[in-house]
């Protein structure tokens, strides 16, 4: 049987590695993209019936993602608004090597 000693020291050990393990993932900073060139242009955009407004939030509309073979539709969901900036969804743009998914962002 371990000791109390042990026990909490066993405890905070865990604690710290489990502390260790996480990562901290902070909301996206504005100004940054991602862009991926797929050759395989996306198919039209589907029709979403957008729900009402809801305070504190934007609305950020469906959209085809890629996932290395195929398109795949990504529901539309709220996101939470960033005082001083402005949304911008993502979007597929057509480029010579193909085309190009511009990652939703915040922008002044």
């Amino acid at each position: 049987m371990l000791s109390t000693t042990r026990r909490l020291a066993l405890l905070a050990a865990l604690g710290i590695a489990s502390a260790g393990a996480m990562t901290y993932a902070p909301d996206a900073a504005a100004g940054v993209s991602v862009s991926v060139a797929v050759g395989v242009a996306p198919p039209p955009p589907r029709v979403e019936e957008v729900p009402p407004p809801r305070a504190g939030y934007v609305w950020s509309p469906g959209y085809w993602r890629w996932d290395g073979r195929q398109h795949l539709w990504v529901t539309g969901s709220w996101v939470r608004v960033r005082p001083g900036y402005v949304y911008r969804p993502g979007h597929w743009e057509h480029a010579r090597d193909g085309w190009r998914w511009h990652d939703n962002s915040w922008g002044h």
